[in-house]
């Protein structure tokens, strides 16, 4: 680098290299890290996990190629490469926080026009303008994942020429070096993402990946701040940014429920990211409810409101526990809330075995298992809720995947004499294997053959190919009875089930022939679970057309993704 034409010794070639190849590696897994927290993050405000994943991964890649192409307007390498590094720091760090913000400005313009315009309070605006503006905001990820796609994609050929400008000459396996830097770093990235970062809140996530950035353009411009015009500027850029980073760091996950929490139109009491999952409790007061209302919604979605989940919890757990001989063993699968738990401890039951994947999850309602502690007041109303019901002595509560603890229990010649499938939806690929004739299959294994399987179905109106998918997978799994029942929901509207029974009599002739109920309920008569069986006239012809979901199809998923895609646009019109 001396203004002689004397070159480089080895010595500070390899130097260079050291630092420029590192540099070029740590850039890759932020790359690669960003791009992740955009898809993970539109996937939570689409909705559409699997599609928001591919289509912002498509979406940055698109985008590098064109940054490659642009790379080369830059006549000066050493300056674009080191201010791109700050840039790419602040956008990182920053776009998830904007995305949220425009989002909640978007939903809340309704409100607060209904409130200038003093409205009534059970009016809010919904004019094609707000309408519009919720779903532009909703697609700002992938504005973001352009605008960092473009930025990333110039670094490969910018080092390439800084390299190639250090050695003086034209190098042959430059690209290779280069690319060879990148393919680790990404790789690096995406095992820190999976380790690490995808069980932390997203801000700090995106925080410390930027924080890689801003290091990497310090050291970059260290060493070559000479060729760096503004280099002064440049480093004070990076000093704000550094406190920018700390900023977010300690502030950023509370700004970020704050703006999230707009989005649902009661108040949020608790708000926390698991592993696995978004889990957020709402609360809001009626003067027809002596105690407030407490909402669960998962990653967005609605899985019960305590105002009527006894309704889907008596439907779920009744019918299969009143169609089986023996209640001496039940296994639940999913039901993390200990709702259905606490209807089967109802029973004169032996041992109860719940299987639920989020640690956090159940320790939020009562089970012990780490370190995680919820606040006590939240823990003081979930608990009153299920009724305490993993702290009962006959409760055994298994942390873990449910299509792999399955198989232990049949390693370990397990048997149920009733069994329960309560878990969410299968609105996203990874639960679609819940669902699959596999995994039913397994699960027919583990029952007693004079027991019955009840299975949450989701919405026989809103979704019918799904709903009539489950229960076909049900019978391809061999079961010999499979039925369907429906009952109305007042949070969820039609909600069905599918029950099951291996040999013998169905369920609603079991249920029929019933003299007595056995255990007083609310809800339940054995008039009302045999009305829930009927459906109306031609539901199910369409039948033979519905396929099995077999094992890696993705075919239920589809049935219901589509299904909610076209509810949605019947409701915007």
């Amino acid at each position: 680098m001396s203004s002689t034409n004397t070159p480089p010794s080895k010595s500070r070639l390899l130097g260079h290299d050291i630092l420029l190849i590192t540099v070029m590696a740590v850039l890759a897994g932020c790359g690669l890290i960003y791009e992740y927290l955009l898809s993970h993050y539109a996937g939570r405000v689409l909705g559409s996990v699997e599609s928001a994943i591919y289509a912002m991964i498509g979406t940055m890649i698109v985008a590098m190629g064109l940054g490659a192409f642009l790379a080369r307007w830059f006549k000066d390498a050493f300056t674009a490469f080191a201010w791109l590094e700050s840039i790419i720091a602040l956008v990182g760090m920053g776009c998830i926080l904007a995305i949220a913000g425009v989002i909640a400005v978007s939903y809340s313009l309704p409100h607060l026009f209904s409130s200038i315009f003093n409205l009534p309070p059970d009016v809010v605006l919904n004019g094609y303008v707000f309408q519009k503006l919720q779903e532009w905001s909703r697609f700002l990820p992938y504005v973001f994942g352009l605008i960092l796609g473009l930025f990333i994609g110039m670094e490969i050929p910018l080092i390439a020429r800084i390299r190639q400008h250090v050695y003086g000459r034209f190098l042959e396996n430059n690209a290779g070096t280069i690319y060879g830097a990148d393919y680790i770093g990404a790789g690096i990235g995406a095992a820190i993402w999976v380790s690490i970062m995808l069980s932390m809140p997203i801000m700090q996530a995106a925080a410390w990946t930027a924080l890689f950035n801003i290091i990497a353009g310090l050291a970059f411009l260290w060493r070559y701040h000479t060729h760096v015009r503004f280099a002064k500027a440049l480093l004070v850029c990076h000093i704000v940014l550094l406190a920018l980073f700390g900023f977010i760091l300690v502030f950023g996950s509370s700004w970020m429920n704050n703006l999230s929490n707009v989005l649902y139109k009661d108040k949020v009491i608790y708000s926390q990211a698991t592993k696995y999952q978004h889990v957020v409790l709402t609360e809001r007061l009626s003067k027809n409810q002596p105690q407030p209302i407490t909402d669960l919604y998962l990653n967005g979605r609605l899985q019960f409101s305590s105002i009527d989940e006894q309704i889907y919890h008596s439907m779920l757990v009744y019918p299969a526990m009143l169609a089986s001989n023996r209640h001496d063993r039940v296994l639940i699968i999913g039901g993390g809330d200990g709702l259905a738990l606490r209807d089967v401890l109802k029973w004169p039951v032996s041992e109860v075995t719940l299987i639920d994947l989020d640690a956090q999850l159940l320790n939020l309602f009562g089970h012990k298992d780490g370190d995680f502690t919820p606040p006590e007041h939240i823990n003081k109303r979930l608990l009153q809720l299920n009724n305490k019901s993993m702290h009962d002595s006959r409760a055994n509560i298994i942390v873990g995947d449910a299509f792999l603890e399955v198989e232990k229990l049949l390693d370990q010649s397990k048997q149920f004499d009733t069994i329960l499938i309560d878990l969410p939806d299968p609105n996203h690929p990874d639960l679609n294997k819940m669902y699959s004739d596999y995994f039913y299959n397994h699960v027919r294994q583990l029952l007693a053959p004079d027991g019955a399987m009840a299975v949450q179905s989701t919405s026989p109106y809103h979704a019918k190919k799904a709903f009539l998918s489950i229960a076909k997978t049900v019978k391809a799994a061999g079961f010999e009875y499979v039925e369907q029942y429906q009952q109305n929901i007042p949070s969820f509207g039609q909600w069905g089930w599918t029950i099951a029974t291996k040999m013998g009599q169905s369920a609603s002739g079991r249920i029929n022939d019933a003299t007595a109920m056995p255990v007083p309920s609310r809800w339940i008569s054995k008039e009302y679970l045999l009305a829930s069986f009927v459906f109306p006239n031609h539901y199910f012809e369409q039948v033979k057309s519905i396929e099995v979901n077999r094992l890696g199809s993705g075919q239920l998923y589809d049935y219901y993704r589509t299904a909610w895609q076209i509810e949605s646009e019947l409701y915007k019109n």
